[in-house]
């Protein structure tokens, strides 16, 4: 028996003013929260030292941050890394100790909880390279939005490349801002999965485009609201099992991925689901407020053709 294969008749366009609403509303509190409360940058962009322990026996993350405390690393972020037996530490820079001091200062406090402890990596990243990285990855997705623009703007009509670019633009915003309103570390994988959300969404919206611009030429009756409903409804199915697919690999890696990949799976599965709701209603309704119609679809005919068929 085949998935969906009943035929739907949902009017996706009418109920355009409400998700209208509810996309307005879910970008101020992201832009508020951004602004307000900004992102939680992991250490690839504020710098800083990464330690990662070993114990023989599984530790309580509680205990390793009271020990830290003590030592006076209170501001440490302590995280399992893969198994409970295995610690992250993450410590902020500080400019009257040097990161190889802070590093063994950190494993020293690990020795006293456990003298078994095994160091097994440090890595040190600088406030510079951290800065030079936060500035990459942002003009990394402008010139991603700009590449798109470009692109279906040849491919397909202007308004598309508009209506394609507002809907990613609403997707990076929600995904971003959901991390900064529940504080979520913010780190290059949550970057590179957020690259790869403006991928996914442009795909669907690719999809959906094609179609209407498919019906446009195609049906002779109805107007454009009729029309991208339509193509909407004939596209449903296979926006709907290319999202429950891939959601089904990204809750695999955020449940049993470990605690090292819980942001870019989660960057992800956020990406996905607004993906997938702008691909059919942001994308749809931008091209049809900007008054997409059948005379901007329909090919244009070369002059020899107009010449054959003049009697």
């Amino acid at each position: 028996m085949q998935l969906f294969k009943k035929e739907t008749h949902i009017d996706f366009m009418g109920g355009r003013r409400l998700a209208m609403i509810l996309s307005l509303v879910l970008i101020v509190i992201a832009l508020g929260s951004i602004v307000a409360r900004g992102l939680n940058l992991g250490i690839d962009f504020t710098g800083g030292t990464l330690v990662e322990v070993g114990f023989p026996n599984a530790v309580e993350l509680p205990l390793v941050r009271e020990r830290l405390s003590s030592e006076g690393f209170g501001d440490a972020v302590v995280q399992h890394f893969g198994t409970s037996r295995d610690v992250l530490i993450r410590l902020a820079p500080r400019a009257d100790i040097e990161s190889a001091e802070l590093s063994d200062r950190a494993f020293s406090a690990m020795l006293n909880l456990d003298s078994s402890a095994d160091l097994r990596r440090v890595e040190f990243v600088g406030p510079q390279v951290g800065d030079e990285l936060t500035e990459d990855g942002g003009l990394a997705m402008l010139y991603a939005l700009i590449g798109i623009l470009i692109y279906v703007g040849l491919r397909f009509e202007y308004r598309f490349a508009v209506g394609a670019v507002i809907a990613l633009i609403h997707d990076v915003i929600i995904t971003i801002g959901l991390f900064s309103i529940f504080q979520v570390e913010f780190d290059l994988p949550v970057l590179a999965a957020v690259l790869a959300v403006i991928g996914y969404s442009l795909n669907d919206t690719i999809v959906v485009y094609d179609r209407i611009r498919e019906n446009f030429r195609k049906i002779r009756k109805g107007d454009s609201q009729t029309i991208i409903n339509t193509s909407l409804n004939q596209t449903l199915s296979r926006t709907l099992v290319t999202s429950m697919t891939t959601l089904l690999v990204l809750l695999s890696l955020f449940f049993f991925g470990g605690e090292i990949i819980h942001g870019f799976a989660l960057a992800l599965i956020i990406g996905v689901v607004i993906g997938t709701y702008s691909s059919v209603y942001v994308a749809g309704s931008a091209i049809l407020m900007m008054g997409i119609s059948k005379a901007d679809l329909m090919p244009v005919k070369k002059d020899d053709e107009a010449v054959d068929e003049t009697p």
